[in-house]
């Protein structure tokens, strides 16, 4: 059987306690490896404002999960439900990743993207001399007669 990799995203309700917000990601986490799906990677991003308010809510708890599942299986279907059916979920997106997208999740994992930028060297600063300074600088000429 062929293996597909998925990546899921769900948005919590923000009025979760820290131990019921475990409980809920460790239910989906059941279910996807009882399922035969088998976890990859698990994330929790905590508390994110959203880009727009969801049931008057305008923050939420997001919890991201990258599995991989045969074809065959209907874990899509049933992880799916199960978000439709818990009240605590407010928004979900379970999606299949091409090769690009796990080959960017893997270095995403690795700490890639999270680096510091090195700094450029910096150049010499150039001393602006302001007007009355550049005047005071110039020397007299004699003049000849």
């Amino acid at each position: 059987m062929a293996k597909t990799n998925y990546e899921s995203v769900v948005i919590l309700t923000p009025v979760l306690s820290e131990k019921m917000l475990q409980e809920a990601a460790n239910s989906f986490e059941k279910l996807i490896t009882e399922n035969g799906g088998e976890l990859i990677h698990k994330e929790n991003w905590g508390l994110t404002k959203m880009a727009y308010p969801i049931q008057s809510k305008t923050t939420g708890f997001y919890q991201i999960f990258e599995f991989v599942a045969d074809t065959e299986t209907e874990l899509i279907d049933k992880l799916e439900l199960a978000y439709r059916r818990d009240e605590q979920v407010l928004r979900y997106l379970t999606i299949k990743l091409d090769k690009h997208a796990v080959k960017y999740n893997e270095r995403r994992r690795n700490g890639e993207f999270n680096k510091p930028k090195q700094k450029k060297e910096d150049a010499p600063a150039i001393e602006q001399a302001s007007p009355a300074k550049a005047e005071a600088e110039v020397t007299p000429q004699e003049s000849e007669d």
